[in-house]
């Protein structure tokens, strides 16, 4: 036997049908592309997801090998991202720009830089070895995307053995540098808009490649960013807002508060990775 449904309830739920908002598709790596539609990210190349994530922060376990960390010797430096939820370890994560973990490494008076991929074991654990080229303080930085989470950028700091200043005494106040840097095969030219960037205000970066020609896509976008304030509380990782292929690549960047910061910008040209190196300051308006 059927029950028949009241005319007003149906006219009801198909005007709530109706008046439903609209699905919005988000890439959890660069929130602010949007679409009406599914797809993938033209940034980032990860496949936009249904509605806004809540954020998961997950806790980043850091452990060495030795203990006490020698400069200027291998270490062996161990990553594990735990789960608030459960209180696990995450052995599963997304790929983001070609890679699993995105490792950056900096040191406190900001002259050494590293972009690199730490390495997935079965047990769950990233493991990454390198060097400590000279006694002080690093800040190491973890971007990596858990797999049933959401995208991480964790940070923790390092010490080698025996150095025993403040990271109040360790840090630089850079003076400022925006003039064109010569890199591996090309030079990197920087013109900012506006000119002196303004704490909390959108500030256009555009970098100029010169030569030209045979710039290719790096770890799945043109150029990646990374800037850390000076005292080496804030950082930001970007990738460009526009970009063709050609010469001219431009990110968009939110300085969060008046501070100095040192900008490194990697790009790819006929199989070799550039590094080229800014500071920035950003000040408040008088």
């Amino acid at each position: 036997m059927r029950l028949a449904i009241p005319i007003a309830l149906l006219i009801a739920m198909a005007e709530a049908q109706q008046q439903a908002p609209p699905v919005e598709f988000i890439c959890p790596m660069d929130p602010d592309v949007r679409s009406a539609s599914p797809g993938k990210c033209p940034r980032c190349g990860m496949k936009l997801e249904a509605g806004i994530q809540q954020p998961i922060e997950y806790r980043l376990k850091l452990t060495t090998s030795p203990a006490q960390l020698p400069a200027g010797e291998p270490v062996e430096l161990r990553f594990e991202l735990i789960d608030p939820r459960n209180g696990k370890r995450a052995t599963k994560f997304e790929i983001v720009h070609e890679k699993l973990f995105h490792l950056f490494l900096a040191s406190a008076d900001l002259k050494y830089f590293v972009h690199d991929h730490p390495q997935l074991g079965a047990d769950g654990i990233f493991r990454f070895t390198t060097t400590l080229p000279t006694p002080g303080i690093y800040r190491l930085l973890a971007d990596c995307y858990p797999t049933g989470g959401t995208p991480q950028l964790l940070s923790r700091f390092v010490t080698t053995a025996g150095y025993n200043k403040s990271i109040t005494q360790s840090i630089a106040t850079p003076a400022p540098d925006l003039t064109a840097k010569t890199t591996e095969n090309m030079s990197v030219s920087l013109r900012m808009d506006p000119p002196e960037p303004i704490p909390g205000h959108k500030t256009m970066l555009f970098f100029h490649l010169d030569p030209g020609d045979g710039i290719e896509p790096y770890l799945g976008a043109w150029g990646h960013l990374l800037a850390l304030s000076n005292d080496l509380i804030d950082s930001i990782h970007e990738h460009p807002i526009y970009a063709s292929g050609g010469p001219d690549i431009q990110f968009n960047i939110f300085f969060p508060r008046a501070a100095s910061y040192k900008v490194w910008v990697q790009f790819q040209r006929r199989g070799v990775v550039n590094t080229a190196a800014f500071t920035i300051p950003a000040k408040e308006l008088r």
